[in-house]
């Protein structure tokens, strides 16, 4: 049996801090592998105008000479944006059944789960366990507490880490960047920066 980190994002681009997190939570978490999972390019509450492609393209050269780390398209395929992140983990339930699942999230997503903002929050907690990253100004344990949805599903499937995974720096910083002219050269893979530069990403 392996045990498996299922770390969704848009990956717009994929940053260093992305590659950190995942290999820290790998590590602290006893985790054989991470599944980055790009997300649909028709989310309503995300606006994506870079090609599958690139985004796709820049995630195969970041994770390279990772083995714990590979990448899977299924969200990145789905036609529209009728699935949610229960749908998600019951693909890879059942494409990994003997296999010990985790979705990799922050507390911000916490928050929202336990407020009943996600739909099938409840089948998605229920069924599933997760990998809780701290964010600045949460308390994850009282958001926990708080929620009945969370508290009342409180039996070991959140796994907190409250300490050294706040880094910030943003996909949205790095597009910035480089639309300014900036150089956030070692904010992501060198590879990935070198790709960006050769297609002429983020530019205005």
């Amino acid at each position: 049996m392996a045990r498996i980190g299922i770390y969704g994002s848009s990956f717009d681009p994929i940053t260093n801090v992305h590659l950190w997190t995942a290999s820290t939570v790998a590590h602290r978490c006893k985790l054989d592998r991470v599944i980055f999972l790009p997300c649909s390019n028709k989310r309503k509450d995300k606006t994506i105008k870079t090609a599958d492609t690139h985004r796709w393209n820049m995630l195969q050269l970041a994770i390279a000479k990772d083995d714990r780390f590979i990448a899977d398209s299924y969200e990145m395929d789905q036609e529209g944006w009728n699935i949610y992140t229960y749908d998600t983990m019951k693909y890879f339930r059942e494409k990994h059944p003997e296999d010990e699942l985790h979705f990799i999230m922050g507390a911000d997503l916490l928050v929202d789960i336990g407020a009943g903002l996600w739909k099938k929050g409840d089948a998605l907690v229920a069924e599933n366990k997760f990998i809780v990253m701290a964010r600045h100004g949460i308390d994850m344990l009282s958001t926990i507490s708080r929620s009945p949805i969370l508290r009342n599903n409180d039996d070991g499937r959140f796994h907190l880490i409250d300490k050294g995974l706040a880094m910030e720096i943003s996909s949205t910083y790095i597009r910035e960047e480089f639309a300014m002219g900036g150089e956030p050269r070692y904010l992501l893979p060198t590879a990935c920066y070198d790709y960006i530069k050769e297609h002429h990403l983020y530019q205005k």
